[in-house]
C-alpha cells in the first residue's frame, strides 16, 4: 500500500527482454535503503526489487503489466518516479493507492497558469464512474485531486512543489501516464455490479 506521495526519482540504466517481461536495472538514491524482495512503486506500479549493487537495483515487470502501463516506453535515461510501501505508522499525506494501475491515459493540454501548470487527460469512458469532481487519482504514482471532470477527460493542478519534483515536468502532449483509480470507488461499482445481477 501507497500514498501517491513520490519520494525520490529513479533513472533507468538498462533494460533486458527476458521472454514476454521486462528487466530494468535503475539508479535511485534510495537504492542503499531498499532490501531484496521489497516492494517500490515506479511511476504508481508496485514493483519487486529483485537484485541491488550500489546505487542500482533490478526490477521485473510482466506481460501483463507491460501491457497496462507506461512501462513498455521506458529505456534509458527514463525518470521515475519512486515511493516505498506505507508504514503503518505513517501519516496518509495523499491518498490509498496499492500500486496496481487500472489503465493509461494521454496527456492532451498543458496549461501554465504563472506558478502552477493545468494538465488535462483523456482516459478510457469504462473508467468515468471512477472519476468524479475533486476525487483522487493517482498519475504516475503521484496523488492528485482532479476537477473539470468529463465522460472521458479530466484536469489536475500541480503546485510548483510536485512539477519539480516528479517526472510531470517531463510530460507533453501526448504523453502516456499511468492511471490507479480510487480504491474505495471500485469496491461500491463492484458492488453496485453485483447487485444488479
Amino acid at each position: 500500500m501507497f500514498t501517491g506521495i513520490i519520494e525520490a526519482f529513479g533513472t533507468v540504466r538498462e533494460v533486458a527482454g527476458q521472454g514476454a517481461n521486462k528487466s530494468f536495472w535503475l539508479q535511485s538514491p534510495l537504492a542503499a535503503e531498499l532490501k531484496v524482495d521489497q516492494s517500490l512503486a515506479h511511476n504508481g506500479v508496485c514493483l519487486t526489487v529483485e537484485e541491488l549493487r550500489g546505487d542500482h537495483y533490478r526490477v521485473t515487470a510482466v506481460a501483463e503489466t507491460l501491457e497496462k502501463t507506461n512501462l513498455h516506453e521506458w529505456g534509458p535515461g527514463t525518470l521515475v518516479n519512486l515511493e516505498r510501501s506505507l508504514l503503518p505508522s505513517s501519516r496518509l499525506d495523499g491518498h490509498f493507492v496499492q500500486g496496481h494501475v487500472d489503465s493509461t491515459g494521454i496527456c492532451e493540454a498543458i496549461d501554465d497558469r504563472q506558478g502552477s501548470w493545468e494538465l488535462r487527460f483523456w482516459f478510457p469512458k469504462a473508467f468515468a464512474p471512477l472519476v468524479i469532481e475533486k476525487g483522487s487519482i493517482a498519475l504516475n504514482g503521484v496523488s492528485l485531486t482532479v476537477f473539470d471532470v468529463r465522460k472521458k477527460h479530466f484536469t489536475v493542478a500541480i503546485i510548483p512543489y510536485t512539477y519539480a519534483h516528479t517526472n510531470l515536468h517531463t510530460l507533453g502532449e501526448g504523453s502516456l501516464v499511468n492511471l490507479e483509480f480510487d480504491l474505495i470507488g471500485k469496491y461500491l461499482q463492484r458492488s453496485l455490479r453485483l447487485g444488479k445481477s
